[in-house]
């Protein structure tokens, strides 16, 4: 009868256990998508294309030890509860200068921003610095217990602001702006419906704020319209007068052009039939 006893108990504490264990794993379950498989190898990956490939001016770096400090930043870590500053060890070894006149900020415009930079040639966008191109496009995110990294899923930003992605972005974009030197360049969408430039964007919230004046001799404000409109903002209206506000109160030499001819000849590639690239 013991023996059946002792049987019994240890039943009910397995379904005890497996029960736990469900809830556990059912309350770390987030809207975001996972990390992705074989992130230290996309990462040290990256690092040695960068270097060796895309832009070999930066000089040598340690990627094992980059990879390192930046799964240190997230791993076994509650995944709301990662700051900006957990990355700055990463930050100062994937470090390096931004050129002179080749700093180029953007709201909504990415894809543009990146075929026209054609990587570090013409310009270096945040995403082409070795800093932001070993992150672009990926998601990722730590848990308390084991393995340390969430593969199935990770929190939005509208989950929790201090995510290890947003807290990545924000002092990469800050790090980046306190960079930028000579003539800063900013692309912006015209016909983007939440306004050209948002208060709530990363170039607002980050970049802008962080650019020393010292060091800028002129701002060029680009904005650029999709290839088939709408026509929506454009240099000295709405959220885009308000950023020329922002830039004379600060004593920035600036201008502004809508429809950059030499960007709008990129879009007018995959466009060529659409009016507006029959006149360019």
């Amino acid at each position: 009868m013991l023996m059946w006893i002792l049987v019994l108990v240890r039943i009910l504490l397995r379904v005890c256990l497996a029960s736990g264990h469900s809830e556990h794993v059912a309350a770390r379950s987030w809207q975001g998508q996972g990390t992705q498989h074989n992130l230290e190898e996309i990462i040290i990956g990256r690092c040695y294309n960068y270097i060796r490939v895309i832009n070999p001016t930066v000089g040598e770096k340690n990627c094992s030890a980059i990879w390192e400090a930046f799964q240190k930043a997230f791993v076994y870590k509650d995944p709301c509860n990662v700051s900006p500053t957990d990355y700055e060890a990463f930050i100062r070894l994937a470090f390096h200068k931004i050129p002179q006149n080749k700093a180029l900020f953007w709201e909504n415009t990415k894809l543009l921003v990146h075929r026209y930079a054609d990587k570090t040639r013409r310009m270096m966008p945040l995403g082409d610095t070795l800093i932001g191109l070993l992150a672009d496009d990926l998601d990722w995110c730590g848990q308390l217990d084991a393995p340390g990294i969430n593969f199935q899923s990770c929190p939005s930003t509208t989950e929790c602001e201090n995510n290890p992605v947003n807290s990545f972005w924000i002092i990469a974009s800050e790090t980046y702006a306190k960079e930028a030197e000579g003539i800063v360049s900013v692309m912006l969408n015209g016909s983007i419906s939440t306004g050209t430039f948002p208060k709530d964007g990363f170039f607002a919230e980050y970049e802008l704020p962080n650019w020393n004046k010292n060091k800028i001799s002129e701002v060029r404000i680009w904005i650029m319209d999709n290839i088939n409109g709408p026509d929506r903002e454009s240099c000295g209206t709405g959220t885009v007068g308000e950023l020329e506000d922002i830039l004379r109160r600060q004593h920035f030499n600036y201008s502004c052009i809508d429809n950059v001819r030499t960007v709008r000849i990129l879009e007018c590639v995959d466009f060529p039939n659409e009016a507006a690239c029959t006149c360019i």
